[in-house]
């Protein structure tokens, strides 16, 4: 790296974002010393920065906050969705302060540190969120030098060659490589959290980026739940007897994950065995059903998300985190949509007709979010106790 292309930020800046176009957007980096490349996408939620960091289903992205106060309440080890955190880093107003929380057990820079994730502050979020909004989620590099210099043609070829989320296979990457148990249920501030110790029935979840709250939920619900990989085949996943299979959340494209995924659910369909989907689960059910699935101009990432119950007209607000979607019109005859997204009308869940099999692209599990939609791990069971009863 010559001394040419090293260039030194304006007031004292020691953080950059780079985007593939081009543009420079100076800041102050924190966290991580480092570099990332990724999709630069931006979240609403005014609370839980720890889940959203954890989330799987943001493996490759980087998260711009529209809340201007991240940080505040520092970090925990209850509130982590994988031990592992798949996003690149974050984007935020306000420099991170000290936590002032009960919970707090570590600095959110400390976190971010131990976790090798990079993050900047002093960008307008406002502007970025805007420019996302109107062109789509660029794709961008971020880095933090304490010493504000910054190779700009090299980050700047690493934003351009980077390929993009479309044809991404990336549920492999944050899947789990072992089959294993779970019985961790929901948290309760008296207690922390329950166990399962009372299961009413088996379910098999195949993780394609599974959050721990969304085995909680299981759990909770009354499920012996089993973890198995992405890559496990109907021999693999029916050996363990299930009463149901669920198909968890997470990230990249579903049309290349389904190249393996979708042979595997179209086999598990023809047992009759009740199945529900969430997120990339429910794109990967749509797609073993005949349904096709896109990339959106624009993704829904939120905490605030309100969607309708095409049904009963009964309206939830939800938590999402998705950049692709079902089509509605290429949904087959035996298929219907059971629920749309009140900002853009997207499809939002489905149901197949005459089978206990039902998907929702939404994260009903609420973390973070709100809670509105938790009964669908009741109906989950409720339809594996009436094939077991039939």
């Amino acid at each position: 790296m010559s001394n040419s292309s090293i260039i030194k930020p304006p007031i004292n800046a020691t953080g950059v974002i780079v985007l593939s176009d081009g543009t420079l957007i100076w800041g102050y980096g924190f966290g991580a010393q480092t570099t990332s490349v990724g999709e630069i996408c931006f979240n609403t939620s005014m609370t839980g920065y720890q889940e959203i960091l954890t989330d799987p289903s943001y493996a490759s992205q980087i998260i711009t906050f529209t809340f201007p106060h991240i940080g505040n309440v520092g970090t925990n080890e209850e509130d982590l969705e994988t031990l592992n955190p798949a996003a690149k880093g974050l984007i935020v107003r306000e420099t991170v302060t000290d936590p002032s929380n009960w919970r707090a057990m570590k600095h959110l820079d400390e976190w971010l540190k131990s976790n090798n994730l990079v993050g900047i502050s002093g960008i307008d979020t406002r502007a970025l969120t805007t420019l996302i909004r109107d062109k789509g989620a660029p794709i961008g590099v971020i880095a933090h030098s304490p010493k504000g210099e910054f190779d700009i043609p090299a980050l700047q070829k690493q934003a351009k060659d980077w390929p993009g989320l479309k044809g991404m296979d990336l549920a492999k990457v944050v899947s789990c490589t072992q089959t294993y148990k779970w019985d961790e249920g929901l948290w309760a501030r008296e207690s922390g959290y329950s166990k399962q110790t009372n299961p009413v029935c088996k379910v098999v979840a195949i993780d394609f980026g599974a959050k721990r709250n969304i085995l909680r939920c299981l759990a909770s619900a009354g499920c012996d739940v089993t973890v198995v990989p992405a890559t496990a085949t109907p021999e693999d996943i029916l050996s363990h007897n299930p009463d149901g299979i669920f198909l968890s959340n997470g990230p990249g494209d579903p049309s290349a994950t389904g190249e393996y995924a979708v042979p595997t659910i179209k086999a598990l369909i023809e047992k009759d065995i009740p199945i529900f989907g969430i997120c990339l689960g429910h794109q990967l059910l749509s797609l073993a059903l005949g349904a096709k699935t896109q990339k959106m101009h624009l993704g829904h990432r939120g905490a605030n998300h309100p969607v309708k119950d095409i049904e009963t007209g009964k309206v939830e607000i939800t938590s999402q985190n998705h950049g692709f979607e079902v089509i509605d019109s290429s949904l087959p005859p035996h298929v219907i949509a059971t629920h749309c997204s009140l900002f853009d009308n997207s499809n939002e869940g489905i149901q197949v007709k005459d089978k206990p099999i039902f998907s929702v692209q939404y994260h009903p599990e609420a973390s973070p979010g709100p809670q509105d939609s938790h009964y669908l791990f009741d109906r989950f069971v409720d339809n594996i106790k009436q094939r077991k009863a039939a």
